[in-house]
Formats: C-alpha cells, structure tokens, sequence
C-alpha cells in the first residue's frame, strides 16, 4: 500500500511540474528575450541566456515610443474601475444577501445570466450605448461601462450570506439603519472577499482589451494592451523586434504580479468572518 501510495504521489508531482513548466517557460524566455538584441533574438528565440545581455529594448521602450502613455491611461482605468466594483459589488451584493424586495429572485437570475453571456457579444451593444451617450472617446466611456462586474457582486452575496444575521441583530437593536450595518459591522468583516474583488478587477480592467476598442480612437486614450497589440503588428518600425515586444509583455505583468504577491494571503476564504450557529 505504501509503494502505491508513494507511486501515485510521484505521478501527481510529475504532472504539476509538467504543468509548472509548460506555463513558467514562455515566461522566462520572454524575460531572457526582453534583454537580447534583435540578431540574438532571431538567431536564438528560445534561449534563456542572452548572448549579449542590453537594455536597449526597454530604452526604445520607454523613450521611442508612447509606452509611458499606455501605461499611465492603464493606470488611471484599473485604479477607478476597481474602486468603483469593490464599492458597487459590495453594495449590490449586501442587497440581495440581505435586503427582501419584489424581484430579488429575477434580479440574482438575470445576474447569474449576464455572466453566461461571452464579452464579445456585447460589444456591439456597448459601443451603441456608449456612443448614444457622448461619451465615446473620453475617460469616461472607458471606465464607465466597466465600474459593476456581475461576477464580483456574485462573490460579494456569497460572501455575505455566509455571515449570520446574528452579527446585525444587536446594532440594529441600537438603531443603525441598513446602510450602517452594511458599512461599519458587515463590510469591514468582509476583508477576504474585498481582496478578492480587487485582485480580480485590477487583473481584469488592467488586460481589458475589446472594450477600449470599442470606446475609444484617439492616440493618447491606447491602454497598454492597445499599445502592446500594436507594437506586436510592427508599429515601430520593419524588423520583428522580438525584444521589444517581449520587453513590453514583462513590464506589463509587473503591477499585476504585484498585486497578486501582495494580497494572496487574503484571497477569499468563505468561512472568514462568519458567524456560525
């Protein structure tokens, strides 16, 4: 029993490092790429030691080229768009967990629908919309359409539901109203799943791509992944410029990864907080 037990064991880390490679080695070839020249990098593509180590990607990067423009736009998005769902999210999730009202059951089902629906099909739609209202091209017509995602108000009721009415009754006894038992008493209690909501949206406003499309046109509105998607076309100049491009790629991970690092303890747990009977 034990010999098997130890077989199965050595199959299961097989495939987990097999795995860990398959995803970590682009990775690091586009790490190793980002600091080759163009000669090396074409001659080499899939080394992970460069033959002559140069920054030269990074400096066409951030002095030849708008990058540092794409990268503030990006910035600017990401930071209003996640405090924008971790306040709506939070607020329409604490609704439907708590608050009884005509249509509360459709509401949560056109919620859980409007999650079934793939991105694209509601570009169309979106651009129609946004255009409609005189905000296409503008700050706000990209971060506007994207302040409530559906899935992080299904996370947030999760998450709420999972907290006893318990932990309410007495500062309701004292008279807090609905609003101040969800913000001093119920939000505070739920730290794991805000972290969740903000790693998800900054993860997902940060490498947003289709919407910008559809929102906007002018140059000094491209978002990183508009930029980067063009610089991966050829933009600068002829050549393929694999460094470049790669040293795009690495840059643009980095306040993702971050983030990631920084809040990974704290991703949801849901019996965090909660009150059990």
């Amino acid at each position: 029993m034990p010999a098997r037990t130890a077989v199965k064991s050595s199959v299961l880390y097989a495939m987990i490092v097999a795995l860990a490679v398959v995803y970590v080695v682009p990775f690091l070839v586009s790490v190793a790429t980002s600091f080759k020249t163009d000669a090396d990098a074409a001659a080499n593509p899939l080394s992970l030691i460069p033959g002559t180590w140069t920054t030269a990607a990074f400096q066409t990067l951030f002095v030849n080229s708008d990058f540092p423009t794409w990268a503030t736009n990006s910035a600017i998005v990401a930071v209003f768009v996640t405090v924008g769902r971790v306040f709506f999210g939070s607020l329409a999730g604490y609704a439907l967990a708590r608050l009884r009202f005509r249509g509360r059951s459709v509401v949560f089902a056109l919620l859980v629908g409007v999650m079934a629906v793939p991105g694209v099909v509601l570009l169309i739609p979106k651009f129609l919309v946004i255009n409609q209202l005189g905000i296409y091209d503008s700050y706000l017509g990209m971060v506007l359409p994207l302040l409530v995602d559906a899935a992080g108000v299904f996370i947030m009721k999760n998450f709420f539901e999972s907290i006893h009415p318990s932990v309410e009754e007495q500062a309701r006894i004292d008279g807090a109203g609905t609003f101040r038992l969800f913000w001093s008493i119920v939000l505070p209690m739920a730290r794991p799943a805000l972290v969740t909501i903000v790693i998800l949206s900054f993860q997902g406003s940060w490498n947003e791509l289709s919407h910008f499309i559809v929102s906007t046109q002018s140059p000094e509105l491209t978002t990183l992944t508009k930029g980067v998607a063009g610089l991966a076309s050829g933009q600068l100049s002829q050549g393929n410029q694999f460094p470049v491009k790669l040293a795009a790629a690495v840059v643009m991970t980095i306040p993702v990864a971050l983030i990631f690092f920084l809040f990974q303890r704290h991703i949801m747990n849901a019996s965090d907080g909660a009150v059990k009977e």
